[in-house]
């Protein structure tokens, strides 16, 4: 049974180095993938979104905590995607939603559009760090790069520190790996500290975010043929995620929702879009947490018929870890 409530600092040690330059080592996907290789022939592939120790990355290393993983980065969700559709064997780490910015929307679509399914889900305190090349401090600095999401949330932080001019870039794990293989001095970046850790970044401060509250939910995903063998068993599903579309009559979705309430149903979450060409028309998203996964199933079949297009993206064991 993995532990999902494990911390990735206690379990997921960075690989060797593979480049040194001054006192700061570089390290890459290939050795650690290769470090994992070595010591077991059974290594999950997962893709993420985002470079080498993104929070992606973290995530998946703490989702799968006490397994041997290797990620595959790539550079959008699209993409991610695309290469989960090419290899039937390879897992996904997908973000759907953050506490602060609401729901990843195109994440739900791009879900929706694949044959992918849901298969566990995590949740993740996002805590950012200060981090620079080593022997630099903060006096030194003169710029702070990092994704415009993150130099945001650290805004209150950066502002006490007007000799750092801020610089948006593409991602926070990025900014940490543009500044070690670069060496460029007097540039920081803002990231997670398995980052600045990956790339020999020294962390000059921790817990810079302005809101302490910012969670994560992330969801893991598995081709129909591999589903089967990785999700939990069916007396450990206690949550699902569906999506439908209604007919345009009063009083459509209240039906559904009254059937789910008899069926003691939870919703834990529910996400309208609209449907392209169809106006004023709505796709519905929601998750559903339960007891009883046999009450749950008759609970479906029961508000199916009052429904178009409804689909079950996924039944998999609720995250327990928030604090």
């Amino acid at each position: 049974m993995i532990d999902r409530n494990n911390n990735l600092s206690n379990h997921n040690i960075p690989a060797p180095p593979t480049e040194a330059s001054g006192n700061f080592v570089i390290y890459t996907p290939m050795t650690i993938s290769d470090q994992h290789k070595k010591s077991s022939g059974n290594v999950k592939r997962v893709t993420i979104q985002g470079v080498a120790g993104c929070y992606h990355d973290a995530a998946a290393r703490e989702y799968f905590s006490d397994e041997e993983i290797e990620t595959i980065p790539c550079d959008s969700f699209q993409s991610m995607f695309d290469t989960l559709g090419s290899d039937a064997s390879l897992l996904g780490v997908m973000a759907i939603e953050n506490t602060i910015a609401g729901s990843l929307l195109q994440n739900h679509e791009l879900l929706r559009a694949s044959n992918m399914q849901i298969v566990g889900e995590y949740k993740m305190r996002i805590s950012h760090t200060l981090a620079a090349l080593p022997g630099q401090t903060i006096d030194d600095l003169t710029e702070v790069n990092s994704h415009p999401m993150a130099l945001l949330q650290c805004e209150q932080f950066l502002l006490r520190h007007p000799n750092m001019k801020m610089i948006e870039a593409f991602d926070t794990a990025g900014s940490a790996k543009d500044i070690a293989e670069k060496r460029l001095t007097g540039h920081a970046a803002v990231c997670g500290e398995y980052a600045a850790t990956l790339y020999g970044l020294n962390i000059l401060e921790r817990s810079i975010e302005t809101n302490k509250r910012n969670f994560t939910r992330f969801l893991i995903l598995a081709d129909p043929l591999l589903a089967a063998e990785v999700r939990p068993s069916e007396k450990d599903i206690d949550k699902s995620s569906i999506v439908f579309t209604l007919p345009h009559t009063k009083g459509a979705l209240s039906k559904v929702l009254t059937i789910l309430s008899f069926y003691d149903i939870n919703l834990t979450k529910i996400q309208s879009m609209p449907i392209l060409g169809r106006e004023w028309e709505y796709r519905f998203y929601i998750d559903l947490e339960f007891d009883s996964y046999s009450r749950y199933r008759q609970s479906i079949d029961a508000v199916r018929p009052l429904t178009n297009d409804l689909r079950v993206l996924g039944e998999y064991t609720a995250c327990k870890n928030e604090v």
